[in-house]
């Protein structure tokens, strides 16, 4: 969305051109411009990444019913943020889906696997299951396919 004067423009034009398009975001910038028939999957960012005070509220009045919203959850409090956000928004019934997932450490590399993970997938499951979140589990599935520390896949 950094390119939102091209960017916008383009969406249309591929959806005009029946593409399918969807954009992932971070919700930092402005969305109601993005054209309806796009699928806007947007990260609302946790406490811990650093980068919590970055989402723009006013993008949550944006999402419509394809839309996706997830979270990246580095710790207790995220989660409780990320179950709270999505309580407090009522989430579930105004989009696609909500996806929780276990963030991964920022200096993981060599192994594919959960041992990266910053919360255990079965803690952070366990937990939505108490709390009966309605949300879905997701995994970077990325990160377990590549190297997590290679960027750009």
């Amino acid at each position: 969305m950094l390119q939102e004067r091209e960017l916008v423009p383009l969406m249309q034009r591929m959806l005009d051109s029946g593409y399918k398009v969807l954009l992932e975001t971070s919700g930092e910038r402005p969305l109601e411009r993005v054209p309806a028939g796009v699928v806007k999957i947007v990260d609302v960012k946790c406490p811990d990444s650093g980068e919590g005070d970055c989402f723009r509220i006013e993008n949550v009045d944006t999402l419509i019913p394809h839309d996706e919203v997830k979270f990246v959850i580095s710790s207790r409090p995220d989660y409780e943020f990320a179950r709270d956000f999505t309580a407090r928004h009522d989430l579930a019934s105004h989009v696609n889906a909500v996806l929780f997932s276990p963030a991964f450490s920022k200096n993981a590399s060599g192994a594919r696997d959960a041992s990266n993970c910053l919360l255990a997938p079965q803690q952070l499951a366990e937990w939505m299951l108490e709390d009966n979140v309605p949300a879905r589990l997701s995994l970077q599935i990325h990160k377990l396919i590549w190297d997590p520390a290679l960027k750009g896949v």
